[in-house]
């Protein structure tokens, strides 16, 4: 209770850290692209510097919105993405870049409908999974209709094609059943196929399959589909330790080919060395552990999930981009979060971080201190509103739930709960003859009383009668003469 607000300020710090690291560095890293096509070495940085201000705008609504609310429009937000998604893919509609039809261009300014759906799942995977949760839940509710929404989402981005946004989704799905409690062999068989389907799309198209080749033989084509993993690593060891200084990178000079974006890792470890490259894994490293603490710390079931799998995705995509940028992995294209340039991405990473900055909020600890007005400067400063805390509604309190049709589990309980009650019936029959007999007996020694208690006052009465007869007016008895002593 000394600090119940650390998780808050936590993820608030790390946010903001990570955007102006990536804004400087893409400032560094695009700046002479952006002279040779735009004549200003602004012009990439300034629409960065609008996206991140428009992240850290819906960063404050995700603050401000309800659990309650945030679970009433997961839904719609998820079919409006999926709507989306099918109307990028309408030549005309949708605008074409580097081999993936996946944008919209609105009045000069691109959005990526990948991005948003990958929020729009989480969330309503989330939702879905603590509303369907508890004893009897069975394993259709968990993948039923989670599973065929995933697979429809995938189906439409693999249209297009984006590799690294469905290696992403795939890691949403994966951690929403994992964290769910799916059990561990369905769980590794869904990870087997996901597996499986993964080779399957990398093996088919020729751009995908020409990068595994790169990766499993570096040298083999070392101009050409090699030609930039290979400048990366360059680039990262002339950083050395210390690094070469802020803007000094030679490897930006058209060296390396979307230096700005997917490979900016090798950028920074090239200007701010082996030690810049750690702090940026420092920072992760961080933000993982922070996020896996509000999710343990959290009572409500949806916010637990919710939490929990938007830090494994933004931790995996970290993985994945520092991993192949160093060589441990083939080329996917996912960006390095916050970090690289990419509004859409960054609007929508710092959406994610905002939810769990909210989620933070709602730890019962944090929701104490809030009630008792220890909300903090940052918190009266920006006006934020009280959470409320979580309230479970227990179904069995009011009603008892009834058997789910078709379950062996359910029919066995039914079964022994007629027996339980058959029993009881029996034995209450057989307590009712026992009090009936008992009752029986008690009358008849009853009347036997009666009729003995009848026969002496009879016995009684007769013999003084007789005394009576025998004795006097004056007390004494005819025969004798004599006085009887009166009792």
């Amino acid at each position: 209770m000394a600090r119940p607000l650390a998780s808050f300020h936590l993820v608030v710090t790390i946010a903001v850290l990570l955007t102006v690291l990536g804004l400087v560095m893409v400032l560094s890293s695009s700046s002479v692209e952006a002279v040779a096509s735009d004549g200003s070495a602004y012009g990439l940085f300034t629409s960065q510097v609008i996206f991140a201000i428009l992240g850290f705008v819906v960063f404050y609504i995700a603050l401000q919105v309800p659990v309650r609310m945030l679970r009433r429009l997961s839904f719609p937000a998820l079919a409006a993405t999926v709507v989306m998604l099918a109307l990028v893919l309408i030549p005309g509609i949708g605008t074409e870049s580097q081999g993936t039809r996946g944008w919209f261009v609105i009045a000069g300014i691109s959005i990526q409908p990948s991005e948003l759906a990958k929020i729009a799942f989480a969330v309503w995977g989330a939702h879905l999974l603590a509303t369907r949760r508890g004893e009897h839940s069975t394993l259709k509710d968990m993948l039923v209709p989670l599973i065929p929404a995933a697979l429809l989402v995938t189906i439409l981005i693999v249209l297009q094609p984006d590799l690294g946004t469905t290696v992403s989704l795939a890691i949403i799905v994966l951690a929403l059943l994992w964290f769910a409690g799916l059990p561990l062999r369905v769980f590794l068989g869904i990870v087997g196929t996901a597996t499986a389907l993964a080779v399957v799309l990398a093996l088919t198209a020729g751009y995908r399959s020409a990068r595994v080749r790169a990766f499993l033989n570096p040298g083999e084509d070392p101009q050409g589909i090699g030609y930039q993993a290979r400048q990366a690593k360059f680039s990262l060891a002339d950083g050395g330790i210390w690094g070469r200084g802020l803007g000094q990178s030679r490897a930006k000079w058209s060296y390396l080919p979307n230096a700005h974006n997917d490979f900016i890792f090798a950028i920074i470890g090239e200007e701010l060395g082996f030690l810049g490259g750690v702090a940026v894994i420092g920072l992760f490293g961080l933000f993982a552990y922070v996020g896996l603490r509000i999710a343990m710390r959290s009572v409500d079931p949806f916010l637990r999930l919710l939490t929990a799998t938007a830090t494994t995705w933004i931790i995996g995509q970290a993985f994945i981009n520092i991993g192949y940028v160093v060589g441990l992995l083939p080329v996917t294209g996912l960006q390095l979060p916050l970090v690289s340039a990419g509004g859409t991405s960054t609007a929508t990473t710092l959406l994610m971080f905002g939810l769990i900055a909210n989620a933070a909020r709602h730890e019962p600890e944090a929701i104490a201190a809030l009630h008792a007005g220890q909300d903090g400067r940052f918190g009266r400063l920006l006006r934020l509103r009280k959470p409320e805390a979580y309230l479970p509604i227990r179904a069995a309190a009011t009603r008892a739930p009834g058997p789910r049709r078709g379950s062996a589990p359910a029919r066995g309980r039914a079964e022994r709960d007629t027996k339980a009650r058959a029993a009881d019936r029996r034995t209450g029959r057989t307590r009712a003859a026992n009090d009936t007999q008992r009752g029986t007996g008690r009358t008849a020694e009853d009347r036997t009383a009666k009729g003995r208690t009848a026969n002496d006052r009879t016995a009684n009465g007769g013999r003084r009668s007789n005394a009576a007869r025998r004795s006097n007016g004056d007390g004494r008895d005819r025969r004798t003469g004599e006085r009887g002593n009166r009792r």
